[in-house]
């Protein structure tokens, strides 16, 4: 679980998903499948009202740091985690270098 001020980021592996919450109020998710050793990241959304608070890279990097943790390589389908890979070139090691090129644009 990642804390920052009023974000809570947790694992939800029953739901495939990782949620932000502020306070009690679900604020994002990231979504994914496991497959063969790897985590499929195919959706992120963010709630409008919570938008422009970093939730969605909290989301991203929560994610990364638990596939990095789980020995899993990583598909970036979702636009935006594919983005913030190229962002933050500590995970790009995750990748697949087998795997389809991922999404342009976020």
């Amino acid at each position: 679980m990642t804390d920052h001020a009023d974000v809570r980021v947790s694992h939800n592996p029953e739901r495939h998903r990782f949620e932000a919450y502020v306070d009690d109020e679900l604020a994002g998710v990231a979504e994914y499948v496991a497959a063969s050793g790897q985590m499929v990241l195919h959706h992120t959304e963010v709630a409008p009202r919570f938008e422009g608070r970093g939730i969605g890279g909290q989301l991203a990097a929560t994610a990364l740091d638990t596939a990095r943790a789980e020995g899993l390589a990583v598909q970036p389908r979702c636009s935006f985690i594919a983005a913030y890979i190229r962002d933050h070139a500590e995970y790009a090691d995750l990748v697949d270098p087998d795997a389809a090129p991922p999404p342009t644009g976020a």
